[in-house]
C-alpha cells in the first residue's frame, strides 16, 4: 500500500524486525520508496524491472541521512524516465565514472604532467627548467581545462603579455607548448588530434629574436672576478667556474661531483645533460681545479653547487646576480647576464693562439657538415692547451702584473 512519503514520516520510522526489513512506497512517484534495516538504516530505492532485466529488482537512490526526500524523489524520477527509454541508469553512471575519469586524465595539467614525467623531458638537461615554468605559468591558468578546450587564442594572449616584459622567456615557453603538444598528438590518447600552436609563429608574438652580442670588457671581467669573491658559495664559485670554461650556466649549475675526475683534471658532462646530447669533455685548468678544492661535498646528494646539501642543484640566480650587480655598480658599461660570460670566453679564445675548431670545440659547439661525421678524434690535449692559455690571460686581466717600468723602492738606509 503506498502513502504519501513526508520528511516527518521517515524521521518516525523505527528500525524494522530482526532479520527483516521494511519498506514504504511512495503514493507521488510510484515503484519509489524507502527501505528500513533492523539497524534502523533508511535508504531510498527504486522497485521496476530495467532494461535488460526480466525480473524487476531494487536500486539504492541515496541514503536517507544525506538525502532529502524532494532531492531523491528527483533522482528516482530520472532513474524511471531512463528505464522507460531503455536505459539502465546503472549502466548510465557507470558509463559516466568512466567519461569523468578520462576527463581528469585528459586535463591540461594531468597531461602535462605525464609529459614531464616523460623522457621526452626527463632525460634533457632542462627538465627543472621545463617542469618549473609549465606549471608555474601554464597549469595555473589552464590546469583544470580539458586539453582540447586551450585553444591558439588562449596561448597567444598568455604568450603575447609575457613577452611586453620578458620576450626571451615569451619565446621559451611557446617552445615548450609547440613539444608538448606535439608529444600528446603523437599519444593518441587525450583527444588531440592536431598541435593548436602549430601555426603559431614566435617573430608574430613576441616580436624578432634580439641577437646579443655583449662581452665583457677587461676591466669588467676583472670587476666581475672581485667581485664574486664578495659572494659566498655556491654563487661566488659558479660564476667564476663559468668564466674559467666557458660552459653554459646550465651545465655548470647542474654538475655533479661524478662528472669530476680530478686526478686527470677532466670534466665529463653527460649526454643527457648536454645540448648536442652528446657527452662534452672540459679540460680543467689549475686555476678550475683550485675552484674545485674548495668547494664542499656533502653525504646527502652530489650537486656541487647547492642550496640543499646536495639534493638539488642551485637555483637562486636572480637575486644574487643582482648582488653581484650591486658590487659592480660603476663598474660595467651597462648590463649584462650571466650568459654574456660565455661569449666574452669564446672572443677571447680567438686573440689567443687557438685554432678556430678548437675554440668551438672549447665551448661545446658541433663541428659543422663533414667534419661531424669523419673527424673523431677528440681534441683534448687542444683543448686543454687552449683553456690553459685562457686561464693565464684571466689571471692577468683580474690580477695584472705591475707596469715593467717600475721598480720596487728601496728602503733608505739611515746612517748612525
Amino acid at each position: 500500500m503506498a502513502l504519501v512519503l513526508t520528511p516527518k514520516f521517515i524521521a518516525s520510522l523505527k528500525p524494522a524486525a530482526p532479520g527483516q526489513r521494511a519498506e514504504y512506497w511512495d503514493a507521488i512517484v510510484p515503484s519509489f520508496g524507502v527501505r528500513v534495516t533492523e539497524r534502523g538504516t533508511k535508504t531510498f530505492i527504486v522497485y521496476r524491472r530495467w532494461p535488460g532485466s526480466r525480473a524487476p529488482a531494487r536500486r539504492s537512490v541515496g541514503d536517507a541521512k544525506h538525502l532529502s526526500l524532494a532531492e531523491a524523489r528527483g533522482l528516482a524520477r530520472a532513474m524511471i524516465d531512463l528505464a522507460e527509454q531503455g536505459i539502465d541508469p546503472a549502466e548510465q553512471q557507470r558509463q559516466e565514472k568512466i567519461a569523468e575519469q578520462r576527463r581528469k586524465q585528459s586535463t591540461f595539467k594531468a597531461v602535462v604532467e605525464a609529459w614531464l614525467a616523460s623522457d621526452e623531458v626527463k632525460k634533457t638537461r632542462t627538465a627543472d627548467k621545463v617542469a618549473r615554468e609549465m606549471r608555474g605559468e601554464f597549469i595555473t591558468t589552464w590546469g583544470d581545462l580539458a586539453l582540447t578546450d586551450v585553444t591558439a587564442a588562449d596561448v597567444a594572449a598568455v604568450i603575447r603579455a609575457k613577452a611586453t616584459s620578458a620576450p626571451a622567456q615569451a619565446r621559451n615557453l611557446l617552445g615548450y607548448l609547440k613539444r608538448f603538444f606535439g608529444w600528446a598528438v603523437a599519444q593518441h590518447a587525450y583527444g588531440v588530434e592536431a598541435s593548436p600552436v602549430a601555426a603559431l609563429k614566435p617573430d608574430r608574438l613576441t616580436g624578432k629574436k634580439a641577437q646579443r652580442k655583449r662581452t665583457l670588457t677587461d676591466d669588467e671581467l676583472r670587476a666581475m672576478w672581485q667581485a664574486t669573491d664578495a659572494l659566498d658559495y655556491p654563487f661566488g664559485p659558479l660564476v667564476k667556474l663559468l668564466a674559467l670554461t666557458g660552459q653554459r650556466r646550465s651545465d655548470v649549475s647542474n654538475a655533479h661531483w661524478p662528472e669530476f675526475d680530478l686526478g686527470k683534471k677532466l670534466w665529463t658532462i653527460p649526454a643527457e645533460r648536454y645540448k648536442t646530447a652528446s657527452p662534452h669533455v672540459v679540460p680543467l685548468s689549475d686555476d678550475a681545479i683550485a675552484i674545485l678544492d674548495k668547494l664542499p661535498h656533502f653525504k646527502s646528494g652530489d650537486y656541487m653547487f647547492t642550496t640543499t646539501f646536495g639534493v638539488r642543484p642551485f637555483g637562486g640566480f636572480s637575486k644574487l646576480k643582482a648582488r653581484l650587480d650591486k658590487l659592480m655598480e660603476g663598474k660595467v658599461a651597462g648590463p649584462w647576464i650571466l650568459h654574456d660570460i660565455r661569449k666574452t670566453v669564446r672572443t677571447q679564445l680567438s686573440a689567443l693562439p687557438v685554432a678556430d675548431n678548437v675554440r668551438e670545440l672549447v665551448i661545446g659547439h658541433a663541428q659543422p657538415g663533414l667534419h661531424a661525421v669523419y673527424d673523431q678524434h677528440s681534441y683534448i690535449n687542444e683543448k686543454r692547451r687552449a683553456l690553459e692559455l685562457w686561464a693565464a690571460r684571466l689571471r692577468d686581466i683580474v690580477s695584472p702584473p705591475p707596469p715593467a717600468d717600475v721598480l720596487p723602492m728601496r728602503k733608505k738606509r739611515v746612517r748612525p
